[in-house]
Parts: C-alpha cells; sequence; structure tokens
C-alpha cells in the first residue's frame, strides 16, 4: 500500500496555477455569467409576457 500503514502523512492539495486561475475568470466572465444573464432576463420577460396573456395587459380597465 505504501510506507504509511497509519495513514498520517499529510495530503497536500494541488494549488492551482495563475493561468488556470485566469482561464477560470475568463470562462465565467465571458461564457457562462452572460449566458445565464440572457437566461435571467428572458425568463423575466417571458414571465411578464405569460402573465399578461392570462390577466391582461397592465392599465385601467375598460
Amino acid at each position: 500500500m505504501g510506507t504509511d500503514p497509519a495513514g498520517t502523512a499529510e495530503v497536500h492539495p494541488v494549488q492551482p496555477t495563475r493561468k488556470a486561475e485566469i482561464m477560470a475568470f475568463l470562462t465565467l466572465a465571458v461564457l457562462i455569467w452572460p449566458v445565464v444573464a440572457v437566461g435571467i432576463v428572458g425568463g423575466y420577460g417571458f414571465l411578464i409576457w405569460m402573465l399578461q396573456v392570462v390577466l391582461g395587459p397592465p392599465g385601467p380597465p375598460r
């Protein structure tokens, strides 16, 4: 198995490099957040549209 049968060896997590952090930031900033923003705005617009279909347009009744 290993040279440490008691399992007392320290575990060192992998440290991300600066390049990996920049690539993760660019992926979030350029790809993911714009898609999320368009989805939220589009979903809100669709919700308002469907409410107006069911309840009628806003404004005083005729």
